[in-house]
């Protein structure tokens, strides 16, 4: 009878070993559900919103953005960028209109075509992280407590960024964390999500683009201006088709004044300053910097009119603090805006991870 009992033990404690161990996912199973879950996002009813935080380190000190994105299928974004130290937010919107950056606060919308995100990985987009584990074979997988973790390969714009880590949630496979890093594993780009849900109460009119604008913004006349294909603005209008006139109100340009000259941290190994220089009379306050050297460009500073922009067909440039467009195509402007100021970095010969560099090591410059 004592040998039964024991006997019987065994078995009872195999069996409560095997059912542990059921709910145990490895690697592999982990991915196939990845998979089913991306099938999902694209199917009719895929949603998703999130928000959390983000911090760039670069420069002198990290710079932190409250990041909140919306998703709905088949094809419509938002995300909302609110830089903390300032309080300014910029929104990034995709709709059946085309793609804009919004900026309430200056009631000012820039529109382009594109079809933005899927030609460029977001680090806050969800989309982003299920294709960048899905598509590296060579992903290095753990776990961490209620987390799966991913050691991937980073693939965006700027070529400095070589690897991310993303943790899931064990339980919803939900985003908690992303950690984009350099060549030297120092952590450029840290976004950590304090919540992020598939259910959701999004309708189309959540992505319209007066809507967004008048959410943060009392209702205002919206203005409009086009530019060419070169980027260059043409004729402006208050958005019923007819010129502004010379007894129109003072514009915000005008009203601030002169912003100085703001020059970027970051510049090409090979290239030096050739000169600057100020528009004499313009409106906009406009300054030009001329570099050259191994690459040979320009960088255009301006405090726009007060209008929205319309721009020529381009690509959308995750900045990380903004968005940027990139036109052209034997010569290439990267066109962005923060705190009510235009820049536009014009070459024929520079990549546009070096745009993307210079671009990030001037937003927080204060003009000379």
């Amino acid at each position: 009878m004592r040998r039964i009992s024991w006997v019987l033990l065994a078995v009872v404690l195999s069996f409560t070993l095997v059912l542990s161990g059921c709910g145990k996912k490895d690697a592999d199973g982990v991915i196939k559900d990845l998979g089913k879950v991306a099938d999902k996002l694209e199917s009719a009813n895929g949603a998703y919103q999130g928000a959390g935080v983000m911090t760039i380190h670069t420069g002198s000190t990290p710079q932190q953005y409250q990041v909140e994105v919306w998703y709905q299928s088949p094809s419509y974004y938002r995300i909302s960028l609110t830089n903390g130290q300032k309080d300014i937010t910029q929104i990034v919107l995709r709709n059946d209109d085309g793609v804009f950056v919004l900026t309430p606060s200056l009631n000012k919308s820039f529109r382009f075509k594109s079809d933005w995100p899927e030609n460029q990985g977001q680090v806050y987009l969800y989309q982003t992280m299920l294709g960048s584990i899905l598509s590296d074979n060579t992903r290095q997988f753990a776990e961490d407590k209620d987390s799966y973790v991913f050691d991937v390969a980073a693939k965006y714009h700027s070529h400095s960024l070589v690897r991310q880590k993303i943790w899931l949630a064990k339980d919803t496979y939900t985003p908690k964390q992303v950690q984009v890093s350099d060549s030297e594993a120092k952590v450029v780009v840290d976004v950590k999500f304090n919540s992020f849900t598939f259910d959701t109460n999004l309708t189309k009119e959540s992505f319209d683009t007066n809507r967004n604008l008048s959410t943060m913004n009392q209702p205002e006349k919206q203005t409009m201006a086009e530019v060419d294909e070169n980027g260059v603005p043409v004729a402006s209008t208050d958005g019923t088709g007819e010129a502004q006139g010379p007894e129109a109100e003072p514009t915000a340009a005008q009203q601030l004044g002169s912003f100085g000259i703001i020059e970027p941290e970051y510049t090409p190994a090979g290239v030096m300053i050739k000169d600057t220089q100020e528009i004499a009379d313009s409106k906009d306050h406009a300054v030009v910097l001329r570099y050259d050297g191994v690459y040979q460009y320009t960088i255009m500073e301006s405090r726009p009119l007060d209008r929205a922009v319309s721009l020529a067909p381009g690509s959308a440039i995750d900045l990380g603090f903004t968005m940027g467009v990139l036109t052209g195509d034997e010569q290439k402007t990267l066109t962005w805006m923060t705190e009510g100021i235009e820049f536009r970095i014009t070459s024929a010969n520079l990549p546009t991870s070096e745009m993307v560099e210079i671009a990030a090591s001037m937003k927080e410059q204060s003009g000379k």
